[in-house]
């Protein structure tokens, strides 16, 4: 049920609708990418439904500063390597941002905040999914339940990546897939999905702002 409601989400995110049309349409998607895994995610939690959404503290601030330089870094790298041997494809989003007046970029900066929400919402459910059945069907111990997760749905935040880059399957599977690593160690390290999303969405707006000063 979990990873249908995430495919449902990520579904009405990217495939054109008739009733999504109109000026807010993105803004709409962008919610509806996480709220409906979330709504999902209750009906099977209930009683435990807040367990991901802990309180910040400056600790877990710290940690979210911290992955994000930490995930800059190591894209930077493998990205620069991937580039010089088997080539790139560039997101057409951060082209097409390249072209936009400020009022246009501030508006992309702003409608960024629900989708990048979204996608840990699209990561670390699945991660739960895949730590349940690693722990609790196929008799896994903990420590190998959690690496199980943590390769697998960063495979799947991979994979979903495909076609903002041209269907570069070796491009999101080792350069988006290693950042995905990156950015899911603040969740494991506090269990809480805010610190992870804090983490990619100053990862991901350090990157918009250095398109824009290069524009």
């Amino acid at each position: 049920m979990i990873l249908l409601g995430v495919a449902i989400g990520f579904t009405v995110l990217t495939v054109d609708m008739p009733l999504l049309k109109g000026e807010f349409a993105g803004v709409i998607r962008s919610i509806l990418f996480f709220a409906i895994p979330l709504v999902v995610y209750y009906l099977v939690a209930k009683p435990f439904f807040h367990a991901i959404f802990r309180k910040l503290s400056w600790r877990s601030v710290g940690v979210m500063f911290f992955i994000a330089l930490l995930n800059l870094v190591v894209t930077v790298s493998i990205g620069a390597i991937f580039l010089n041997t088997l080539g790139a494809e560039s997101n057409a989003a951060l082209v097409a941002l390249k072209d936009q007046d400020l009022q246009q970029r501030l508006l992309f900066l702003l409608q960024s905040i629900p989708q990048l929400f979204g996608e840990e919402v699209l990561t670390i459910l699945p991660f739960l999914a895949f730590l349940y059945v690693g722990y609790s069907k196929l008799g896994l111990s903990r420590r190998m339940s959690v690496l199980l997760a943590w390769f697998l749905s960063s495979l799947v935040f991979g994979l979903v990546h495909l076609p903002s880059y041209n269907w570069n399957w070796a491009q999101c599977i080792v350069v988006i897939g290693s950042a995905r690593l990156i950015l899911s160690l603040a969740y494991i390290r506090t269990k809480n999905i805010w610190v992870s999303t804090g983490a990619h969405i100053i990862n991901d707006w350090v990157i918009f702002l250095l398109v824009m000063a290069a524009a």
